[in-house]
């Protein structure tokens, strides 16, 4: 087996997990899939009420995404590309799923950044609890730090992985696309 392949295995399989669907089924809150948007992101199980299920979500999202980026960098450090894109791939189309739905992957592209760069972890942490304080809802502050994070990566000097994180960004622009949709058209919720 190649080690594109493996290394595409790895990421997705990992990725994929969906912690949400666990947390929420370990703290007995219903289907997540029915609350809220029907994502079984941090976000979503947030909207259950019981923070420490978000937390815990949003917890093993990172930790997940982590723990793929190691491996994969410590047996295929030239597929960093492909170990990113999966990550996300698998979070927001799981395949243990039905309809192969997921979260929109922030929180897994937060997991990227920690493990590969921490400075602009922090400037996209800081960018979203910005516009979180001022507006209280999330898709927008994902949204902005997203641009954050590609605006920073393209500025500041000795930025590796410039161009994983454009493709992350953009696939998490693609992935809140109702979201979107709904801030437009002003129906987008806010968290209290």
């Amino acid at each position: 087996m190649s080690t594109a392949l493996t290394s595409i295995i790895i990421s997705y399989l990992l990725g994929s997990i969906p912690s949400g669907v666990i947390i929420t089924k370990c703290f007995n809150l219903g289907e997540i899939r029915n609350i809220g948007s029907g994502s079984t992101g941090a976000t979503n199980v947030l909207r259950t009420g019981n923070y420490l299920a978000s937390a815990l979500t949003l917890f093993f999202d990172v930790l997940k995404a982590i723990v793929a980026v190691k491996i994969c960098q410590f047996f295929y450090p030239d597929k960093f590309l492909l170990t990113a894109t999966f990550i996300l791939i698998g979070h927001i189309f799981p395949f243990w799923l039905k309809n192969f739905s997921g979260g929109k992957g922030y929180a897994s592209l937060l997991g990227i950044l920690l493990a590969v760069d921490l400075l602009l972890f922090v400037i996209v942490i800081c960018a979203w609890s910005i516009v979180f304080l001022l507006f209280r809802i999330s898709s927008l502050s994902a949204l902005v730090s997203i641009i954050a994070l590609v605006i920073a990566a393209y500025n500041i000097p000795n930025v590796q992985y410039k161009e994983v994180f454009l493709i992350a960004g953009l696939i998490i622009l693609i992935s809140h696309a109702k979201n979107i949709l709904k801030l437009i058209q002003g129906k987008e919720q806010k968290l209290k």
